[in-house]
């Protein structure tokens, strides 16, 4: 009786912090979902140097604090590379490149070429670990490549725009750094290592956001002070917390597939924030980009 008790309690105590994983990354998920919408608020009245490095600087600052009250030991320096590398993908890469982008084109445009950031950051955590992604992994990653480039070229009739290759770019700079910080939250902790990035960076942000601070604040009421605040608060911070510790509780496999719905999100919340329209291209090609996305994760789970 007693080894039948032992194993149906640990097997309970394993899908209760599965499901508790699952919450947690919704949360990051849903979180995430609304940023690039947030950000095009924020570039209503703010400058995107500010909008892109400020929320790093705010972020930072709630870390630290959240650092100091779980009393978490201080990196020893030999980690710093792959932190450097944490921060430039990350909290500076994809934020910078993703709000020049979000000056021109559509949140819900980006929704659908920054729906290859799963299947990017895959392939960036099996190069890490030294392994060679299978050929099944290659197809699918040209078959998504080829849909969000087509897309882009199908939107600005047939010349890929400024926006676009920086889209592409925060996916391959965020991406890269996702896998080296997955691979730093084996020894610090999940969402720990995602605060020590802020903190780290914040020395060296800090100086460029006030050079760029605006000179009258808004309200903080309006829509602009609201995508600030969002993208600060929730993007960088709490969605950054909730969706590391759910890879952490549920698995970074079962978890990570989450991201397949932020696309879909992100065209809704674009409609209902900004009045975007909700297209048939949009929402056709974001399906075929995460349809490529679910099967190249899988073969590089599998395979």
């Amino acid at each position: 009786m007693k080894p039948n008790f032992f194993s149906e309690t640990m097997n309970s105590l394993k899908a209760n912090q599965e499901l508790r994983g699952l919450i947690y990354g919704v949360c990051g998920m849903m979180i995430f979902s609304i940023t690039l919408p947030a950000t095009r608020m924020a570039l209503m009245e703010f400058d995107p140097i500010f909008v892109a490095l400020g929320r790093s600087v705010v972020a930072a600052i709630l870390s630290l604090f959240l650092l100091i009250a779980t009393r978490q030991p201080v990196p020893n320096w030999r980690f710093l590379p792959s932190f450097l590398i944490m921060i430039i993908g990350g909290i500076v890469g994809f934020p910078l490149l993703s709000t020049l982008a979000m000056r021109d084109a559509s949140a819900s445009h980006g929704s659908v070429i920054v729906g290859l950031l799963p299947l990017a950051t895959a392939f960036f955590g099996v190069w890490r670990a030294g392994e060679r992604p299978s050929p099944n992994f290659w197809v699918f990653a040209i078959a998504g490549t080829i849909l969000v480039v087509s897309f882009a070229l199908l939107s600005s009739k047939g010349t890929l725009q400024l926006s676009d290759l920086a889209l592409l770019g925060a996916v391959a700079t965020a991406s890269f750094g996702y896998a080296e910080g997955t691979i730093l939250a084996r020894t610090f902790g999940s969402w720990q290592v995602v605060c020590w990035a802020l903190v780290f960076s914040s020395p060296a942000l800090l100086p460029i956001v006030l050079q760029h601070l605006p000179q009258v604040i808004p309200s903080f009421s309006s829509s602009a002070g609201l995508g600030f605040w969002y993208v600060s608060f929730f993007s960088m911070f709490l969605g950054f917390v909730a969706w590391y510790r759910g890879l952490f509780l549920g698995g970074i496999a079962r978890v990570g597939q989450l991201q397949l719905f932020q696309p879909f999100l992100t065209i809704l919340a674009s409609a209902l924030l900004l009045g975007e329209s909700v297209t048939f291209s949009n929402f056709g090609f974001a399906v075929g980009v995460i349809v490529c996305v679910a099967l190249g994760r899988r073969r590089v789970a599998t395979e």
